[in-house]
Order: structure tokens, then C-alpha cells, then sequence
């Protein structure tokens, strides 16, 4: 019986010749990442003794999720991480250059059949390029440090296929908004999530890391999407190192094999409180919002950005609506700069800010207020996410964001056609 693509790449890593699910395995990843958490991290790895990193050059720390710092407390953790990287020799990003899980892929440090180990949930996006990405805790990035390896349990795997054109305004967002409301928030707990199937293979890595970065809300250990030239071809600019891609055998033994066509699709949302709780758009089409989040790790890239854009056709924000817009990184920014979309959204009554997490989490830069409604493009909608328990968050796709931003309530983007 063949493998699966968890099992073939943790094997490798461990120096086995197999595994099987639920094996127990260490394994030494490829890159270990952290961002502002890395604060906490030290004071872990100070506590107990530990004073070097066993190998710097395998990690990465991101300063993003609230950048630049709100007060006094985020200032004092940031200049702790900043000397802690110098002293440590580890690959830095300040603050500046944009959400972790962006940067991470467009420096090229997400490769085809790396394993990596993020001390962040939605680390899983980096599988859009075909490597086994996974989030871990505090004390054990702690302990990567320290060790340079780390024990995993080996997933069982569901192998999800997709077919069908996607509508038009219909996006990866909404694809994986309903697979997310079919499986449930648990529906593929510490399962590693493999994504093919024609409709998969035509999406551009943007859209896949959505699909990947989302994984992580139906419970997965990783998601992943076989490499193929569209990987290749992106990765050709972006990193020199080589790498070795790894795929499932087509025999691999699978929890689950799940199909769905998606020619059909409409435009998703999903309610609060849950990210399961999603429904067509038709559903809710009409609830007013006062706040409209266009970014985030999920979707604020330049494709998103130009889907917004093209979606508000130079429609202002509607009255009584705070639209932010959130390039997620630098680069992201710099080409919506050059390409006149951040004036565009100026122009309507949008506040562009930095590079960064933002709002998602609830710690600056437009978190809501009791009673307050909005519509994220983010990943998480849970009470409290983005400010105040007594808030409404809804998530969609970019095109939704667009729609909602200059109607000032749930709308159809396929209506202002």
C-alpha cells in the first residue's frame, strides 16, 4: 500500500525508511518560525537554563501582529525579540514588512517538500506550495530551539478533490468557506488535508495558500497542494535552494476521500459565532455592517487587492461604513502603490494601513465595539476575535468585502455587475 504525503515527508525528516499514522515520530524540520510571540518564547527558554540557539540559520521571527507597537508593553516585547535575534544570529523582519505566513512565502523560505514548524495556528498556509507546514506551541518552538527537533504524531490523511469552473466573482475564499461549513470546525482535526482535483491544479498559489491558510479552521495538522509548474514557476524568482518536491504514491491508504464540484458555487459568508457556520450569501444578503476589513494573511494579496478594486468600480464607501484596507506585506503594498489601487481606495473613503495583522486579532488598528457589525476577509470569526465580545464578525471573500464597502450591507458582489 502507498503513502500519503504526511507520511512520506515526516519518514524523511525522521531518517525512517516508513511510518504509519499515529506513530510517534522526531523529526528535524527545515525553518521554524515566530513573530511578536517570540517575546514569550525567550522567557520560556531563559527559565530553563538555555542560553544559544542550536541552530540559528534554521529559523525566522516576523515582527506583525501588532506592529507598529500600541503601547508600552508591545514596545518592550519588540525590543526584546530585537536583541534576542542579534545575539542569536536568526533571520529577522521588522516591522514593516507584513503579515508572517506572506513574507515567509515570498522570500522563498517555503519550499516543496520542506517541513516547517510555525508557533502560529495558520502556519498549515505554507502546504500551498507543497511543504508540511504545521503550528506548534510556545515551549515546544522552546524546544526546537534548543534542540533542532521535535516529536510529531504522524496524521491520518483526508485527500479532498475538487472539479468544476468557478463562477464568476465566485473565489478560492469561497471554496474553502464551504468546505469549511460541510466538514465543521473539527471535521479534519489533526488530519493532514490534501487538496487536488482539477479545480485545485487552476488555482494560482495565492489562491491556494487561501485554501491552505484556512485549513487550519476545519481542525487540520497541514494542508497541502502538489507542486507542480505553477509552484515552480513562482519559486523561480524567490528562492536559489534547491529542493525536493514529495507527492502522495496514487495507492496511498486515506481516512477519507471527499468530492465536490464547485461549478456552481456563490459567494459564501460565514456567520457568527463560528467559522463553521457558514451560508450562500443570499442568506444574509441585507444585514447592515459598519466596518469592512479588506486584508490579513488570508486575503491581502494584489490579487485580492485589484478584486476589491475592480468590484467598487470607483463607488465611494457607503455612509456610516470604516472600510480598512490591509496590503499584507511590503511588497504587496509597494505594487498596489504602483499600480494606483491604494490611492483607489483612498479616493472612496478606505484607510490604507502598514503591512500587518491589523484588526484580525483584536489588539489595534479598528477592533470593534459592543453592538458593532463587520465583514472580514480574515480567518476567524469567534466571539472577541476583532475587539468586543458583544460584535458581529462575518468573513468572506474580497469581492464580498468590495460589495459590502460601498452598500453597507451584506451584498452580492454578481448584483453590482
Amino acid at each position: 500500500m502507498g503513502k500519503t504525503f504526511a507520511e512520506k515527508v515526516l519518514a524523511k525528516k525522521a531518517g525512517l525508511a516508513e511510518v504509519e499514522p499515529g506513530q510517534i515520530v522526531t523529526a528535524r524540520p527545515d525553518l521554524g518560525m515566530s513573530h511578536d510571540n517570540t517575546a514569550a518564547i525567550v522567557q520560556l527558554f531563559r527559565k530553563v537554563g538555555l542560553k544559544r540557539v542550536k541552530e540559528p540559520g534554521k529559523f525566522v521571527v516576523i515582527l506583525d501582529h501588532v506592529v507598529p507597537a500600541a503601547s508600552v508593553e508591545y514596545a518592550q516585547n519588540h525590543k526584546d525579540i530585537r536583541e534576542f535575534v542579534r545575539e542569536q544570529g536568526i533571520r529577522f523582519y521588522d516591522v514593516g514588512r507584513g503579515v508572517c505566513h506572506q513574507v515567509v512565502v515570498e522570500e522563498g523560505l517555503a519550499r516543496p517538500g520542506d517541513l516547517i514548524l510555525g508557533a502560529d495556528s495558520h502556519t498549515p498556509t505554507y502546504g500551498a506550495l507543497g511543504a508540511f507546514s504545521a503550528g506548534i506551541g510556545r515551549s515546544e518552538m522552546a524546544a526546537l530551539w534548543a534542540t533542532g527537533e521535535l516529536w510529531l504524531k504522524v496524521p491520518t490523511s483526508f485527500r479532498i478533490e475538487l472539479e468544476g469552473e468557478l463562477p464568476e466573482l465566485v473565489t478560492a475564499k469561497d471554496v474553502i468557506l464551504y468546505l469549511i461549513g460541510k466538514l465543521g470546525a473539527d471535521g479534519a482535526l489533526y488530519r493532514s488535508v490534501e487538496f487536488a482535483g482539477p479545480t485545485v491544479e487552476g488555482m494560482g498559489i495565492p489562491d491556494r495558500m487561501v485554501m491552505a491558510n484556512m485549513a487550519a479552521e476545519m481542525g487540520a495538522k497541514n494542508a497541502f497542494v502538489a507542486p507542480d509548474e505553477t509552484t515552480f514557476a513562482y519559486l523561480a524568482d524567490r528562492t536559489k535552494d534547491a529542493f525536493t518536491p514529495i507527492y502522495p504514491d496514487p495507492d496511498a491508504a486515506y481516512e477519507e476521500v471527499m468530492r465536490f464540484d464547485v461549478g456552481d458555487l456563490e459567494p459564501q459568508v460565514a456567520c457568527p459565532p463560528d467559522v463553521d457556520h457558514v451560508v450562500p450569501i443570499s442568506q444574509v444578503a441585507g444585514k447592515k455592517v459598519d466596518q469592512v476589513v479588506l486584508g490579513t494573511c488570508t486575503n491581502g494579496r494584489i490579487e485580492d487587492l485589484r478584486l476589491a478594486a475592480e468590484v467598487m468600480a470607483g463607488r465611494p464607501v457607503a455612509d456610516g461604513v470604516r472600510m480598512i484596507v490591509l496590503p499584507a506585506s511590503q511588497e504587496v503594498w509597494l505594487q498596489a502603490a504602483e499600480e494606483g489601487l491604494l490611492a483607489e481606495f483612498v479616493a472612496a473613503g478606505a484607510l490604507v494601513l502598514n503591512p500587518g495583522c491589523g484588526p484580525c486579532l483584536g489588539a489595534h488598528q479598528g477592533i470593534l465595539a459592543p453592538g458593532e457589525v463587520c465583514l472580514a476577509t480574515s480567518n476567524r470569526n469567534f466571539k472577541g476575535r476583532m475587539g468586543s465580545p458583544e460584535a458581529e464578525l462575518y468573513l468572506g471573500s474580497p469581492a464580498v468585502a468590495a460589495a459590502v464597502a460601498v452598500t453597507g450591507k451584506i451584498t452580492d458582489p454578481r448584483s453590482l455587475q
